[in-house]
């Protein structure tokens, strides 16, 4: 192992000059007539500095700042005011392991804040922390003065085939590492440019960033005074053995796979029959409950008769194609256990309201492509093909659909590892709880992705584990009707960091809240955010567009 050593009249040159610029941000980010100035002068000092290993708290060769400059406010395209910009990378321990990029944005006008942003999918794409918050589109919370930082997990490259799976350092980065590192590392930034760290620090993310979220009140509790997490892929190997399981009845069994006409056809059955049971024709299907009891009947009005292949240009499923349907709707049941005693992923809502026809949806072909891609073979499966190939046998010829998932023989050691490895399904809180952390979930009953399901029975366990006093006393779970995976029917926008903010800073619970649609067909109309297991009713009364004209009902 090689790595950058310091000399010791370097370190030395380092040290003083961390002290002055850390003296010097500290003025410059006072409100002084003169802040812009000293910025501007001293910000620029901090390009070629290191950070020690020794002050990250997991393995690494230290990092380094690539760059540090100001951007102006009234930069082009810049909304985010004033703020020093950091970008630099952390050093992998092994050599043949990619480094982390990161970036950490310095706020003129600080709050005394601090917010990690998540990624999404692979990730492999720098986080720059100067983005809006997802479902938050008019104002990004570096305007809002929070100093933030994000990194790219570790790796370069966010194909959806998971190349970087080949390395273990860049799997063990991806999977937790990379959110600590970076996090220590624009800890001391901060320290570094305000003389002292932030009164609080959030995080935030979602589906990726998600379970990210989780990751880091299960691994780094002490870290993190409150946490947001969208969407969370928090059973990353059940999903991806689910998407195995999808594409072996789509692909492996005759036909098994169901076409874009019987995909839209479900779906518009299940709206025809489920949309008023919340009191309002708007399109969503908010009580999926009662949604799920009809289910018997839908399936028979999409079945075809005698449930034979479909007649040309019919687009009723035979019921080779309900059985693939079936798989996703009953989920996974292994005979062996993954990490944290897992061996189930619960199924989708798939008739109460998921539309499997979209760009993550099932696909839109019969015939099965080498590498499986997300458009012709659906989303699930060519994740679950990758996860197959890159993380587990480390094979690219190996072929998915012949995955034995009750019997991995060889492989089901892998399993668990990379179940605990890249995974958040401990429902050991305790020690984010007794520091007084707050986390806020959030997820679409309609998500076609990341099953919603799984994220409501792992906030069931923790029901069983805290009660539902304990876990109000920490958590809040919203569970969004017609929301998919960043589309769908009902596409909320609400301000979910400022209600984490409002419950860290002030002990302001959050309660119902208010989403504001922002799908292009109905923008502007506004539902209320239940709590979970809560869900929108409308009674008949007042214009359906607005949220005050529905109440939050619970069973």
């Amino acid at each position: 192992m090689t790595g950058i050593v310091e000399s010791a009249a370097r370190r030395r040159t380092r040290t003083i000059l961390r002290a002055a610029c850390a003296s010097a941000l500290a003025f410059a980010f006072s409100a002084t007539a003169h802040a812009a100035s000293y910025l501007a002068k001293h910000c620029a000092e901090l390009e070629g500095a290191t950070i020690p290993a020794s002050v990250i708290g997991l393995p690494t060769r230290g990092a380094a700042i690539w760059t540090a400059s100001v951007v102006k406010a009234a930069a082009p395209g810049n909304r985010n005011g004033e703020y020093c910009r950091i970008v630099g990378s952390i050093k992998a321990v092994e050599d043949n392991a990619p480094d982390i990029r990161f970036e950490v944005n310095l706020p003129s006008r600080w709050n005394g804040r601090a917010l990690q942003m998540g990624g999404g999918g692979y990730s492999g794409v720098l986080v720059s922390g100067t983005e809006p918050m997802p479902f938050a589109p008019d104002s990004t919370p570096l305007a809002k003065g929070y100093a933030t930082f994000g990194s790219d997990s570790g790796h370069v490259g966010n194909s959806g085939r998971a190349d970087f799976a080949d390395n273990d350092e860049a799997i063990l980065n991806f999977g937790f590492g990379h959110l600590k590192k970076t996090h220590d590392v624009a800890l001391a930034l901060i320290q570094m440019g305000y003389g002292r760290g932030p009164e609080k620090t959030y995080f935030a993310g979602g589906s990726t960033g998600g379970r990210e979220g989780f990751t880091v009140v299960q691994r780094y509790p002490a870290d993190y005074d409150g946490v947001i997490a969208n969407a969370p892929a928090i059973n990353f190997s059940g999903v991806r053995l689910m998407g195995v399981k999808v594409g072996q009845a789509s692909y492996g069994k005759p036909g098994g796979y169901v076409g874009l006409a019987q995909q839209r056809r479900v779906f518009e059955t299940v709206v025809h029959e489920c949309d008023k049971l919340d009191g309002a024709a708007d399109g969503i299907v908010s009580n999926v409950e009662a949604c799920r009891k009809l289910e018997p009947q839908i399936i028979a009005d999409v079945r075809c008769a005698n449930g034979q292949r479909p007649p040309l240009r019919d687009s009723c499923l035979s019921d080779a194609q309900l059985a693939t349907l079936d798989t996703l709707r009953d989920g996974l049941n292994l005979p062996y256990m993954l990490a944290f005693g897992v061996d189930t992923y619960p199924g989708y809502n798939v008739y109460q309201g998921v539309d499997f026809s979209g760009v993550l949806g099932l696909g839109d072909s019969p015939t099965l492509v080498s590498p499986p891609s997300f458009a012709v073979n659906g989303y699930l499966f060519a994740q679950g093909d990758a996860f197959i190939k890159h993380f587990v046998t480390r094979d690219l010829s190996y072929n998915s659909i012949g995955f034995d998932l009750a019997n991995p023989g060889r492989y089901r050691q892998r399993l668990f590892a990379l179940s605990s490895q890249v995974g958040a399904m401990n429902t050991d809180l305790t020690a984010f709880i007794a520091r007084g952390g707050k986390l806020i979930a959030m997820h679409g009953l309609a998500d076609e992705v990341i099953s919603p399901n799984q994220t409501i029975a792992f906030y069931r366990l923790l029901v069983d584990r805290y009660g539902q006093s304990g876990v109000d006393g920490f958590m809040r779970l919203y569970m969004v009707p017609g929301f998919q995976h960043g589309n769908g029917v009902f596409i909320p926008a609400w301000d979910e960091l400022g209600a984490l903010d409002q419950w860290v800073m002030h002990d302001i619970a959050p309660e119902t809240l208010v989403g504001t649609d922002i799908a292009l067909a109905t923008n502007g109309r506004s539902r209320p955010m239940c709590r979970y297991p809560g869900y929108p009713r409308y009674f008949g009364k007042g214009n359906v567009n607005n949220a005050s004209s529905f109440r939050c009902v619970y069973p």
